[in-house]
């Protein structure tokens, strides 16, 4: 049994045909409203190679998009996380000061690899660079892929490696319909998880090239060994349970950028055609009278007008052809309304893209410090989600398998490796500090959180990029550098404070 609607005198539904209006397909506004309802998959694998071609030429074309892309880039990656490895020595058995001698030991053995080009397979990238790839891959392409390879012949310290991997590559083999088994290249079992990857041997656009083209062959990775190392890393969103692949970050406001440039251009192009013209010339001749004057044919009366030489200058007397006047020309471009128009549609694209209009646009000049730190404290909330799912999905993985190298070959001690591995592999990744609005205000917060216990020196200057410990260990050499110096050594950030800045 259907519901039926029940119209009133007016002709306006007194009773709706469901119960969420959001639900009626009898409104005039809903009707045309039928989106499909397929699965993570259905929806976006057929249309994700469109929607990443489009999000990349938005991204090397279209200034705002690019701009937004550094931004995040800036504000999430900046220039790299450092690792703060972080054992759980309570579960070990251990106590802080091994945990201490540990941490430092394992971190400077990581930044003797990661610091290099030797963490990359192609040798050009260390890793604040491969992860800087990582992220824009994220944002721009929707996923990123790296494979952790095992290169012993290169003479260097450390086999491991990482070689970056263009999604594109990522396909399923001998164009194979998906199924329940494999999925754009994954192959899953019965519960979702990857099994292994099959991963095209050069990049399909290659054949643009014109060179050897082998897009069609592909090669099956494993996603672990048999004794469980990590052979692919692959970084993506998900935001639907089931989801394979990812989506670009551009794909809801894709439309709202192309209308916007196309709006903008047609703007501009009328603004500069207005400009080329100064004022038009009537004349009271009509093409009759033209056709008579010249015997039946206007092209010598036209022909005439083109050899009457008429300059406008600035104070000059403008000398016209007999019986002809100027009429000034007021141009309509640039539209009064453009400038708010323009900004009310990149407010939209900077909510979709999670960026306060002033960040997007870095355009600060109509908003005050409140308005600013608020946008600004919304915008970090952000940034510190997505450099948490970098960290956990991208760093922490490259950790572990560097870690489980160093380990076996005797660098690092860590009795019992395998079988407490989570609590060996606990670190925290520090980003780039979301810097001070008000340096002298935040400052004095930071001092205050101190000195009342609701916050610590590694918190204090984890915000703002640093290690607590090499800031201690810094002052401790600028004191003791003071000190034979004969200077005052009594300041401290501990000290109470004075009356004058109580004030």
């Amino acid at each position: 049994m259907t519901n039926q609607m029940i119209l009133g005198p007016d002709g306006l539904p007194l009773v709706s045909d469901t119960a969420h209006r959001a639900a009626s397909l009898s409104a005039r506004e809903m009707s045309s409203w039928r989106p499909m309802a397929g699965s993570p998959d259905s929806d976006l694998l057929d249309e994700l190679p469109t929607l990443v071609s489009r999000s990349r030429d938005l991204a090397r074309n279209h200034g705002v998009a690019s701009g937004a892309i550094q931004t995040l880039v800036d504000n999430v990656v900046g220039t790299g996380l450092r690792l703060s490895a972080l054992p759980d020595y309570k579960a070990l058995g251990k106590d802080k000061d091994w945990a201490d001698s540990w941490s430092r030991k394992t971190e400077a053995l990581w930044r003797s690899w990661a610091d290099t080009t030797e963490c990359d397979a192609s040798k050009s990238l260390t890793f604040n660079g491969l992860t800087t790839q990582m992220f824009r891959s994220g944002l721009i392409n929707g996923e990123a892929l790296a494979l952790p390879l095992w290169l012993p012949n290169r003479n260097q310290t450390f086999a491991t490696t990482i070689q970056l991997i263009e999604p594109d590559r990522l396909g399923n083999p001998n164009d194979q319909i998906n199924d329940a088994n494999i999925r754009a290249g994954i192959e899953v079992d019965s519960y979702g998880a990857p099994l292994a990857y099959w991963i095209a041997k050069t990049h399909p656009g290659d054949q643009l090239l014109g060179v050897s083209n082998n897009a069609q062959d592909y090669e099956r990775i494993s996603a672990r060994t048999r004794f469980g190392r990590q052979r692919v890393i692959h970084v993506h969103d998900k935001e639907r349970t089931g989801q394979s692949r990812g989506k670009p970050i551009f794909s809801s406001i894709m439309p709202l950028f192309k209308m916007l440039d196309h709006y903008e251009r047609s703007e501009m192009q009328a603004a500069v055609v207005n400009a080329m013209i100064a004022a038009f010339i009537e004349t009271p001749l009509d093409g009759e009278s033209i056709s008579e004057m010249f015997g039946g044919s206007g092209e010598d009366y036209m022909a005439a007008r083109n050899e009457w030489q008429v300059k406008l200058q600035g104070g000059a007397v403008i000398p016209i052809f007999p019986g002809d006047k100027v009429a000034p020309f007021t141009p309509s471009r640039p539209n009064s309304a453009y400038s708010s128009f323009v900004e009310n549609i990149l407010r939209h694209i900077g909510t979709g893209l999670n960026l306060p209009f002033e960040l997007l646009m870095k355009d600060f000049s109509k908003t005050n410090y409140s308005s600013a730190r608020a946008a600004l404290m919304e915008a970090w909330r952000y940034f510190i989600g997505r450099r948490h799912w970098l960290a956990t999905y991208w760093a922490k993985p490259v950790y572990e398998l560097w870690l489980e190298e160093a380990i076996n070959k005797g660098m690092i001690e860590a009795p019992g490796f395998y079988q407490n591995k989570a609590l060996w592999c606990r670190c925290k990744w520090i980003g780039p500090g979301r810097g001070w609005i008000d340096p002298v205000k935040e400052a004095k917060a930071s001092k205050i959180r101190l000195e009342i216990g609701l916050s610590t020196l590694e918190d204090e200057c984890a915000t703002q990029g640093l290690d607590w410990e090499e800031v201690l260990e810094q002052r401790a050499r600028e004191q003791t550098k003071m000190r034979e110096l004969g200077l005052n050594t009594e300041t401290s950030q501990y000290a109470p404070q004075t009356a004058e800045e109580k004030q």
